[in-house]
């Protein structure tokens, strides 16, 4: 294996992570000096936002809440539209998404939804090798050059006549990427995962009629918008590519966002295609944002529904606000998925992604996710025909009236054991995968990223924090807790076997145990864990 020194770097760049055959078309000089000069022009600024994170979660755990912001009215009052969408984006009914591994790549292109979007963040465990050999897998599809074989079956993938429109999710602002660094400082992965694929790629979107497309997540003001905005304004004058050339869409996923959503397509008016309902996050980011408030304690993760409370309010504004604007308003994941092997799964899977799919197309979303090829005809059936015109951009939704109160409204229901016992076992397991380079993990019938882990650890901290009682009258506690996850872990234990034993659960268990138990609630599970990758 060829020495991280024999590639030619940069001044002032430095490469920790083992290099295998390949690397060097991704790492080359030019790419890191870009990625460089991304760095050194806006990391300040990056630690900047952070830090302000910080002070706002400050004074939401003294006392105040989360609410739209006095200084920036006229915006939101103001008739003002986003830059109109290229055509290839103005259908994008059915997005399909998942990592960057090769053959995800070429099946989710082939699957038949109007748009893939390829996950460096939440769907990817962010190891060296998966960064790196992600951004191979992409530059070959730019190249004409994917394919895949399986080494067990002989199967070969390759791309089909009628590919999706990609688009790729770097990874949000509070990530860095240990293996690169520049002047001594690690790089944000939301640079290296920007950086390297625009560098590579940008040129060859253009010659193939199309653009760089992205989705930004974790977003959670209009000023870390603006500064998403900076750094695409400085790549595409750095490439030579006109202004406006990058489109993307912002997950809205994040309490603190959704009050700022029309000044976060403002602040990038001349680049946004549109916001997206992140619903997973956004429940997480609920729990943490107010977690120093007993009243806003969630019931069971199954009862915590979009036709209801706070998401409900969250997903119409959100429609009303794009449209105004001119942006699309786009729906969110439903977690269900098939299992070929089980029929009956299958089909409790598929009519709960039907009535999720009619619900977002009535609201008048202008498109959804799925998160397995299996789901795409479903979901293109529901939207085809209550949308059977491109999109619903003419639905202007101007009988919704949204509120931070309804914006901040709980969910009613109830907390049981077995809502308890199933986070556990859903954050636990995850984790482990996640420390084993898997990001995306099938669990009882749901296809669980970060973001549903997030919510399994958050919800059982502030159950615990709380002392929040279950409906058969028994306080949560730390004693209950440790006994249900020893339980838990004694059954994955008999039913995994040799899987388990080899598997990296005894640091999942820690870290798990870490996160729930704590007295203060880490901000994003995945930094302690990326020390364990790293």
């Amino acid at each position: 294996m060829p020495e991280a020194t024999s590639l030619n770097l940069p001044s002032g760049v430095q490469i920790s992570g083992p290099l295998k055959p390949g690397y060097e078309r991704v790492l080359t000089a030019g790419a890191l000096e870009f990625v460089a000069s991304i760095a050194r022009r806006f990391e300040a600024r990056r630690v900047a936002l952070l830090q302000a994170r910080e002070e706002r979660q400050a004074a939401w755990d003294a006392g105040s809440l989360p609410g739209f912001l006095p200084g920036t009215k006229a915006i939101r009052e103001g008739d003002w539209k986003v830059a109109p969408i290229p055509a290839d984006l103005l259908d994008r009914r059915v997005e399909i998404t998942g990592p960057t591994s090769r053959k995800m790549v070429i099946n989710a292109l082939n699957s038949g939804a109007t748009v893939f979007m390829a996950d460096f963040e939440d769907a990817l465990s962010p190891t060296w090798h998966n960064v790196i050999e992600g951004q191979i897998n992409l530059m070959d599809y730019w190249l004409g050059q994917i394919d895949y074989t399986e080494e067990d079956s002989g199967k070969r993938y390759a791309i089909g006549p009628n590919p999706a429109i990609l688009m790729i999710r770097p990874r949000g602002w509070h990530l860095s990427e240990n293996h690169i660094s520049v002047d001594g400082n690690k790089v944000a992965g939301a640079f290296v995962d920007f950086g390297l694929y625009f560098f590579h790629n940008a040129r060859h979107m253009l010659d193939r009629g199309t653009a760089p497309y992205f989705y930004l997540p974790k977003t959670e003001s209009h000023l870390e918008a603006r500064l998403w905005n900076e750094v695409f304004l400085f790549a595409q004058e750095r490439l030579g590519i006109p202004a406006g050339t990058i489109k993307v869409t912002v997950l809205i996923e994040t309490l603190p966002a959704v009050f700022e959503m029309n000044e976060i397509l403002y602040e990038l008016r001349e680049h946004i295609a549109g916001l997206n309902c992140g619903r997973w996050d956004y429940i997480f980011s609920y729990i943490k944002t107010l977690r120093a408030k007993p009243e806003y304690v969630l019931p069971d993760r199954g009862q915590v529904v979009m036709k209801k409370a706070f998401l409900k309010a969250y997903a119409e504004l959100l429609i009303q606000t794009c449209h105004q604007r001119g942006a699309f308003a786009m729906g969110g994941m439903a977690a269900f998925i098939p299992n070929r092997r089980d029929p009956e799964v299958t089909e409790k899977a598929l009519a709960a992604v039907r009535e999720d799919k009619l619900r977002e197309v009535q609201y008048g979303h202008d498109g959804t996710w799925v998160a397995h090829p299996d789901l795409v005809p479903t979901a293109l059936e529901i939207f085809n025909e209550h949308m059977p015109q491109k999109n619903q951009l003419d639905r202007l939704r101007e009988d919704v009236t949204v509120g931070e109160k309804e914006l901040l409204q709980p969910h009613e229901g109830t907390r049981s054991e077995e809502g308890l016992r199933m986070n556990i076992r859903v954050g636990v397991q995850y984790i482990e995968a996640w420390l084993r380079g898997n990001g995306a993990v099938p669990l009882y019938n749901l296809m669980e990223d970060a973001a549903t882990a997030e919510i399994s650890r958050t919800q059982i901290w502030q159950w615990l924090h709380y002392g929040a009682t279950l409906v058969d009258g028994r306080r949560v506690t730390a004693e209950l807790v440790e006994a249900c996850l020893a339980d838990e872990m004694a059954k994955l234990k008999t039913t995994l076997g040799d899987a388990y034993a080899k598997g990296r659960f005894d640091e999942a268990i820690a870290l798990f145990r870490q996160l729930v138990l704590s007295e203060k609630l880490e901000a994003f599970l995945t930094l302690p864990a990326y020390k364990l990758i790293t």
